[in-house]
This record gives C-alpha cells, structure tokens and sequence, in this order.
C-alpha cells in the first residue's frame, strides 16, 4: 500500500479482534515512529510497548475508561524526553517535543494501517496516572496512547472540508 491510500484509508477504530500481533509487524510499526522527524534531530521519542493484559486495563482506566484499550492486543504509549528538547531549545522546546511525538504518532498509524491494523490516537488520560502505571521516570512525559490490532469494525471516512475552504494562497 502506498502512502496515500494509507493516508486515505485509516481510520480510529475501537473495536478489535484478539488476534496477536506478529513481533515483525509491530517491528515495522515501531520502526515507522522511529523514523519521524524531530527539531534538530534531538530524538525525543519513548515508546512503551503494553502486551499485559492487566498493565493494559490499567491505562485503560487511567484513559477514562476507554475500554477499546484494553480490548487491543497491543498498545503503544508514545512518550517525550522533554530534557533531551528544551536542554537545546529553551521554552520553544516544549512545543517542538509535542510536534515531533505528533509526527511519530502519525507514522505509526500509517505503518498500522498499511500492513493491515487497525489504531486509534488517544489523548484524553491522565497524564500522572498513564506515568504511574507505566513507572515513567521524572522527565518523560506521555503524550498519546495507541491501541493496535486487526479491525472487528468498518468505521466510515468521516465527511472532509473542501481543500477550498482551508488552502489558502499567499495570505490568508
């Protein structure tokens, strides 16, 4: 599948099949997220991996009770070593960690979606209790949750504003 159907065809989705991950798969996905940009290629991205199904209803609860979270067979929090950031680029740092976890998240879901999974990006938790559960250490913060697994729904494509509407030439 190339980018843009990628692109085109993925979709949150909250309900997932049981069927493990293969360990090369979730490699590629992992590998995807890696392999994002970062402002000036400080690399502050922490991904933990939660395959325990008792780890795993913990940050479900800690995300409000979202119970697709813990219906997945994987779920990756995405984290930002906010020092390795704001050490090189001061107060400006800390919107570049979000943006650059952002772009890492979106690589993830594509890479998701092209090899045939379905995701959902998660940011309504808490972030103190997603730490606790996960024994994060001072520093790391965690910014989004990405539950992963074969799809058991066909959610629609959501409607689109007309690129009319949102490009804009020049000026605004």
């Amino acid at each position: 599948m190339d980018t843009l159907e990628a692109i085109r065809k993925r979709r949150s989705v909250r309900s997932f099949k049981p069927d493990p991950i293969p360990e090369e798969d979730l490699r590629k996905m992992l590998e995807a997220a890696a392999w994002a940009p970062s402002a000036g290629n400080c690399q502050p991205l922490e991904l933990v991996v939660v395959k325990d199904q008792r780890i795993k209803e913990e940050v479900m609860e800690a995300a409000f009770g979202q119970s697709f979270i813990g219906e997945a067979p994987v779920v990756v929090v995405i984290c930002a070593d906010v020092g390795r950031t704001v050490r090189r680029y001061g107060r400006r740092g800390e919107l570049f960690y979000v943006q650059d976890t952002a772009a890492a998240t979106q690589n993830l879901l594509l890479a998701a979606t092209s090899l045939g999974y379905g995701t959902c990006w998660v940011g309504a938790f808490s972030e103190d209790e997603v730490a606790r559960v996960l024994h994060l250490p001072p520093g790391i913060r965690p910014l989004a949750i990405v539950p992963i697994g074969r799809s058991a729904e066909k959610p629609e494509a959501p409607p689109r504003r007309p690129l009319e509407e949102i490009v804009h030439r020049e000026r605004y």
